[in-house]
């Protein structure tokens, strides 16, 4: 008997807590008080993935650029040229098909179509590196064309 009047009573409790954090929350949100979201520090790889976009994607066997992903690198390049202390690594990517080799090959000419494009916009050619992991890094688990989509990439990251 003691029992359950002590879990029905940890059970209250426990509601109690509950209904007092969304009271505070529902009191915050009405005053005004908010609490301030954590900020994207300038210059950082989350203020390129998340303001710029860190990456461009290709078609099947194919290393040539689209208008979508030069519009992208167009963005990235008026980042690096904003933030010109800041070096970059270019990764290119491919899908699981192919051998090792290939796809080794298929992902540095990926890396090195950005890295091209952004020195062509202006940024110098030695604040960016490429490296190609072919298959070997995907973004997207599946065996499917829309996860091999995702995983015909090359993405930019702050070094």
């Amino acid at each position: 008997m003691n029992i359950k009047i002590l879990g029905a009573l940890s059970a209250l409790a426990l509601l109690t807590a509950c209904s007092e954090k969304k009271a505070e929350t529902a009191t915050a949100q009405s005053t005004g008080n908010t609490v301030a979201a954590p900020t994207i520090a300038p210059g950082s790889e989350e203020d390129l993935a998340k303001n710029v976009g860190d990456r461009v994607f290709y078609a099947f066997d194919k290393s040539t650029l689209s208008s979508d992903d030069k519009g992208t690198l167009d963005r990235q390049a008026a980042w690096l040229a904003k933030y010109s202390s800041v070096n970059v690594q270019i990764a290119g990517n491919c899908d699981e098909r192919g051998t090792e080799e290939y796809n080794i090959a298929l992902g540095q000419r990926r890396a090195n179509a950005a890295r091209d494009y952004l020195v062509a916009k202006g940024t110098a050619s030695s604040r960016i590196t490429t490296i190609s992991y072919g298959k070997d890094r995907p973004t997207a688990m599946g065996h499917d064309e829309q996860a091999w989509a995702q995983n015909r990439n090359a993405i930019t990251s702050v070094k």
